[in-house]
């Protein structure tokens, strides 16, 4: 088997029963903000056009990118589909041109004509992905690979069933805009940047333990923030407290928890993979150029870019737009299906669109209205031709795209509260009734399991992880280390945010169960 790194979460993969691409991101995402790290817009990607399966992971558009599955990629390649419980990514690799798939159906290997062997876990909360991630398992009968990319699986036993694997790929730096775009003193921005580091760091390595690969190549990791206005986001000095590591930050972190099986590969990087062996040929004597001289690198990166992003910036702008009544007219009707998001939220949310329309949505009163100087919980601020975009294109999911551009500044009284961020990805009426649904058929999973001196319900309320995997408790404390959520074993209040309770008991035999609002959402 070869796998050759075509840049980010993107493989190319031949194996002796065909030839898989993978996730081929090349033009700008979210806004003209992320650009792929390194540059891989030299490679010769018409030695990729022709794959006999193509698999996007999920919408997101560092992985999904419309422009090139439309122009680079045949479209008579069978894709390998992820079993959504939504169709918005069929329906829109259908509208690129796409005609042929297979659905594999999550968590089961399928063996596809020739001797592939394939499995597809699909993660299906509105918190995964723009409605779903997932992550691909291949195996044909010389060597087996896990391409885990951003999906985060609460439940490992799938993936391992799947396994022994030869090579482990998967994300280590996030994307996020937390703590970057909030309204936080320097010092707290280098406190909660730090965290989120190290965060995302163990998280990652905890796949590492569990998958228990041969070798493991960091991959999804940080793209090129290339405006000016972005440019300080990049870490350009393996500071500990930028959030966005770069690949030999994390086969640094790997080696000083003992383990020397990492590999780097960069854009036209080819592993070669037999007998349990890994060899990597990289394509020139200076591949590791853009991290030793990062700086100078993504200069001249950027002066290459620079009239492309400008072409974008000048594309934002929809003059005429009434935002009051364009906003009420798409947002109410959504507001009136939320129940449970807008129980979730249960705060105001203010919108400061330019400098001067500022626009209330209330998700209590489920109705969107003038600013008139009430007390928000929450407050995005955007720029005005952002917004026009949007509107003009009516564009359901805003995380998506505005968010993770990353070109805002927002504030919040409390902690971080998910359903705010969920109510903006659904922004469509059968979004919104999917992850409603989603939410009213969540129950506590029965089975507990103890950790330390307390029975607590196996999966997180976060975001399902099984904390038999993820779960550490010091004290009365539980820590869920997959996001790093804590919660308070005696209350079952989650400490790290507006988010659901958590069901635990003492383990001693006569204990009263100490908490079981199974439905109640916690106050700031």
């Amino acid at each position: 088997m070869k796998v050759t790194s075509i840049g980010h979460a993107g493989f190319y993969v031949e194996t002796v029963a065909g030839t898989v691409l993978c996730d081929p991101w090349v033009n700008p995402a979210y806004f003209a903000s992320w650009f792929p790290f390194p540059d891989n817009s030299g490679l010769d990607w018409a030695a990729f056009r022709h794959p006999d399966y193509l698999y996007v992971s999920h919408l997101h558009r560092d992985h999904f990118d419309p422009d090139h599955l439309r122009e680079g990629v045949s479209h008579d390649t069978t894709v390998l589909l992820p079993d959504y419980r939504t169709p918005d990514l069929e329906d829109t690799l259908r509208g690129i041109g796409f005609t042929r798939f297979v659905t594999v159906p999550s968590g089961q290997p399928v063996e596809l004509d020739g001797g592939l062997r394939v499995m597809i876990v699909a993660l299906t909360s509105p918190s995964d992905g723009p409605i779903g991630d997932s992550a691909l398992a291949l195996d044909d009968g010389t060597a087996r690979i896990l391409n885990q990319n951003d999906a985060k699986p609460g439940n490992l036993e799938q993936l391992r069933a799947f396994g022994p694997y030869d090579v482990h790929f998967l994300q280590f730096s996030g994307a996020n805009w937390w703590p970057m775009v909030y309204d936080l003193s320097d010092a707290a921005k280098i406190a909660f940047g730090t965290s989120k580091r190290a965060n995302g760091l163990a998280r990652a390595y905890r796949y590492v333990e569990e998958v228990d690969a041969r070798y493991v190549v960091p991959s999804a990791g940080p793209a090129a923030f290339l405006d000016p206005e972005l440019m300080a986001y990049n870490d350009l000095d393996d500071s500990p407290a930028n959030p966005f590591p770069d690949h030999p930050a994390f086969v640094e972190y790997m080696h000083a928890q003992g383990r020397d099986n990492a590999k780097l590969m960069v854009p036209g990087s080819v592993a070669t993979i037999a007998d349990g062996k890994v060899d990597v040929v990289h394509p020139g004597e200076d591949a590791f150029r853009p991290y030793h001289e990062k700086a100078k690198y993504l200069r001249a990166y950027a002066e290459r870019r620079r009239a492309q992003i400008g072409a974008e910036k000048a594309s934002w702008p929809a003059p005429g737009i009434d935002f009051l009544p364009a906003i009420k007219e798409w947002f109410e009707p959504l507001l009136a299906m939320a129940d449970h998001i807008c129980a979730g939220v249960g705060a105001m949310l203010l919108l400061e669109i330019g400098d001067h329309t500022q626009i209330v949505v209330d998700f209590v009163e489920r109705e969107v209205r003038p600013w008139a100087g009430e007390r928000c919980r929450y407050r995005f601020r955007f720029a005005q031709p952002m917004v026009e975009r949007l509107i003009a294109d009516h564009e359901i999911d805003w995380v998506n795209s505005l968010f993770l551009s990353m070109r805002f500044s927002a504030a919040r009284v409390g902690p971080y509260n998910e359903f705010v961020y969920t109510f903006f990805k659904c922004l469509s009426p059968e979004r919104m009734a999917y992850a409603e649904q989603w939410h009213a058929t969540q129950e506590d999973e029965l089975e507990e399991i103890q950790l330390g001196s307390w029975l607590v319900q196996r999966t997180c309320p976060h975001r399902q992880a099984d904390l038999g995997y993820f779960g550490e408790v010091e004290g009365d404390t539980l820590r869920c280390s997959m996001h790093g959520y804590e919660f308070d074993l005696k209350s079952g209040k989650c400490l790290t945010a507006s988010d659901r309770p958590i069901r635990a008991r003492r383990a001693a035999a006569d204990a009263e169960p100490l908490h079981d609002e199974r439905h109640e959402v916690p106050e700031d």
